[in-house]
């Protein structure tokens, strides 16, 4: 059923950028370290390249999947398709966090909606592009609609409000990496 693909051609392309929703897998170099797989979505997420991929990444409680990329680089994203033709795609890869002022931040950005609580932007170096049967997912309705919760939140906190939470919150992850 799985198959492994040489790039990211523009039929898989398409597919990947209309899921609304992935998951992006990372994990520290210790072996007692903790494992983080985070949702995302809203329109934050492009494929740049055969081999590319990035997403705005916007402010969260925690710091975990910039503090992992930082230490080793290690990434799996994983695409799943909710509605009838049951799919999955994983991209592995190396990623790489770029803050605001770099030219792959403003690159990535510009694809996007501004987004208040937008921290950083992570591109990923895509070295394993695969697919599975996800006959296991479950068929979903969906509800095409953005929380307007995070935007509310950082919008009350303004700029300064945002960078004390990041400082407060995201300076290192559970596990005790560098985060921002």
């Amino acid at each position: 059923m799985g198959q492994l693909f040489e790039e990211i051609d523009e039929s898989l392309r398409r597919w990947i950028e209309a899921q609304p929703m992935w998951f992006v897998a990372t994990a520290p170099l210790a072996a007692d370290g903790r494992v983080n797989v985070s949702p995302r979505g809203s329109d934050s997420f492009s494929v740049l390249g055969p081999h590319r991929v990035g997403w705005v990444d916007l402010t969260g409680s925690g710091v975990e999947t910039i503090a992992h990329l930082r230490e080793n680089g290690r990434i799996c994203l994983m695409f799943a398709s909710f509605d009838r033709r049951p799919r999955i795609v994983r991209l592995h890869g190396r990623g790489h966090v770029h803050l605001p002022g770099t030219a792959a931040f403003a690159e990535v950005s510009a694809l996007h909606p501004d987004h208040p609580s937008t921290r950083a932007v992570i591109t990923v170096d895509v070295e394993r592009i695969s697919d599975s049967c996800g006959w296991g997912v479950p068929v979903m309705d969906l509800v095409t609609e953005e929380r307007d919760l995070m935007r509310l939140f950082a919008e009350k906190k303004g700029p300064d409000g945002m960078d004390d939470y990041r400082a407060e919150r995201n300076t290192s992850s559970i596990d005790g990496l560098l985060g921002l």
